[in-house]
């Protein structure tokens, strides 16, 4: 588990909080910023969201730039049911300590062309509007990303959105069919495999005694469904993706994006795409409490 150097791509968001949380404390991850992009709700509460996470933890080296407001070509889909108004489900955080700089697409392009090839990961927890526009205007910068690890779409089990559909994709379709065309290394962690991720209240409980994990605590409690387990924690898996491949299982599915009937869902269809299938839930849940402490 080696440190890489890795920009976050997050629309938070109670489970992006975590995972964002989980990839500054736990030391194996060089965060050189974090881009925001309009998804659980507006671009203003997620990127003021992320300038929150930052100064919690004290890292105000670390950058925030605001994305794209809007999808590629659809009205926005809000989640404020789930996140609460304020994307966070009422747990106090501070304020930011700097003020969002630059475009994210601008901003990717320059970290890439600045970097060694391949060098940076991108993590997308959110919509993929800016890695969309970050190809359609900089494809050179683009080629230069290193993984990019997804939380988006589903296979085999039912959508959340859509019948199908799953909401990051769900939220710009084009976006998502324009990152899985493009010659880059995309591995998707669909709902198919973060849905098994879920918190007790034992482990919650657990987590308690740093900042970031006290935090965390905070963030799964208001993610609680029915007093008893978390809904999904879909987000930390990418980061989990990201450190330890070897607790997923993945495997390489042909499918296309849906944009017409079920918009954002996963076809079978001609492009080539790595999809992790299954997870060692146990472990992953162990790392993540581990990096949270």
């Amino acid at each position: 588990m080696t440190s890489r150097s890795v920009i976050i791509d997050t629309d938070p968001g109670l489970d992006d909080a975590v995972a964002i949380l989980f990839a500054l404390n736990s030391g194996h991850f060089d965060v050189i910023g974090l881009t925001t992009v309009a998804g659980n709700l507006g671009i203003d509460v997620t990127t003021r969201n992320a300038g929150r996470l930052l100064a919690l933890l004290g890292r105000p080296d670390i950058p925030v730039i605001s994305g794209a407001a809007d999808p590629l070509a659809r009205p926005s889909i809000d989640e404020a049911a789930i996140h609460g108004n304020d994307g966070l489900g009422g747990v106090a955080l501070p304020e930011p300590l700097a003020i969002p700089h630059g475009y994210a697409p601008f901003w990717m392009a320059d970290q890439l062309r600045t970097a060694r090839a391949r060098s940076v990961d991108v993590l997308a927890l959110g919509p993929l509007t800016n890695i969309a526009l970050l190809l359609r205007d900089h494809a050179d910068a683009a080629r230069r990303i290193g993984r990019l690890i997804v939380m988006g779409g589903v296979v085999t089990d039912k959508g959340n959105v859509g019948p199908r559909s799953e909401f990051n994709f769900a939220a710009d379709p084009e976006a998502a069919d324009a990152v899985l065309r493009a010659d880059l290394d995309v591995t998707l962690i669909p709902l198919d495999v973060t849905r098994k991720v879920r918190a007790g209240l034992d482990y919650v409980q657990s987590l308690r005694g740093t900042i970031a994990g006290t935090a965390a605590a905070d963030l799964i409690s208001a993610y609680f469904q029915d007093g008893r387990e978390s809904r999904p924690l879909h987000d930390p898996c990418v980061m989990l993706l990201a450190l330890a491949p070897e607790l997923f299982e993945v495997e390489t599915r042909h499918v296309s994006v849906d944009l017409r009937d079920d918009p954002g869902a996963l076809l079978e269809g001609p492009l080539p795409v790595k999809i992790a299938m299954g997870i060692d839930v146990a472990a992953a849940l162990k790392l993540l409490a581990n990096g949270l402490a």
